[in-house]
């Protein structure tokens, strides 16, 4: 039997975002203090696993969420930036108040022709193939042992269905992608041969926030502050 790695795919914790903006890629978006809290919760976790290898997006709140694992560990992540989240048109919008839907701003509307590509954002086998590489070389990085890669809702759900050979389209209340869960491709040699997911900080996400109270069929992280 060939050697079993795991490659952990860690999404971050909670964001400090008080205004509801769909954050995406920019820049200065943090980890809340419950999303401190988060991170914690997965270095007391897993941080006596056989982890080796950590990579993260190069965004705030992916980095400060593998740092106390990085530490716990000993381990200096290495930032890929192929495992950013992906882009969205509507990036930098706020829908914090309920009231600034897509429904009520028809500029918008040109972006939602298209829920299988998606038509908003960055193709899903564009974000697939990225992320994919990305855990191969995270498995190559840690033959035998374990390694985490940091990322985001969207790339790791996607991902999942990737590796799974599901459809992309979905509704982004139905992503299995908790703050802070963990989406584990075990390896047996180069073979992926399962996936598995667990919630090591599912009790820390506050009572009816464990779905996205935005979204445009799978728009963006960003969903959740």
């Amino acid at each position: 039997m060939a050697e079993q790695t795991i490659v952990h795919l860690l999404r971050h914790g909670e964001v400090h975002n008080p205004e509801g903006v769909l954050y995406g890629r920019r820049d200065g978006f943090h980890l809340s203090a419950l999303g401190h809290q988060m991170a914690q919760r997965i270095a007391e976790t897993i941080g006596e696993r056989d982890i080796v290898h950590i990579r993260t997006s190069p965004l705030e709140r992916a980095q400060e969420t593998g740092a106390p694992l990085a530490q716990a560990r000993g381990l200096t992540p290495v930032v890929d930036p192929r495992v950013i989240e992906s882009t969205n048109a509507f990036e930098g919008l706020s829908f914090g108040d309920g009231a600034m839907t897509i429904i009520k701003r028809p500029r918008l509307w040109r972006h939602l022709y298209n829920p299988f590509t998606p038509s908003w954002g960055e193709p899903y086998d564009e974000i697939a193939g990225r992320m994919v590489a990305a855990i191969h070389d995270a498995r190559d990085a840690a033959r035998g042992h374990e390694a985490v890669v940091v990322s985001h809702q969207l790339p790791i759900w996607t991902t999942r269905l990737f590796l799974e050979k599901r459809s992309y389209l979905h509704h982004p209340k139905n992503r299995q992608c908790t703050l802070c869960s963990l989406t584990s491709v075990v390896f047996d040699g180069d073979r992926m041969v399962q996936v598995r997911y667990s919630e090591p900080a599912g009790d820390l996400i506050p009572v009816g926030d464990r779905s996205a109270p935005f979204s445009a069929g799978g728009a963006s992280e960003g969903e959740r502050p």
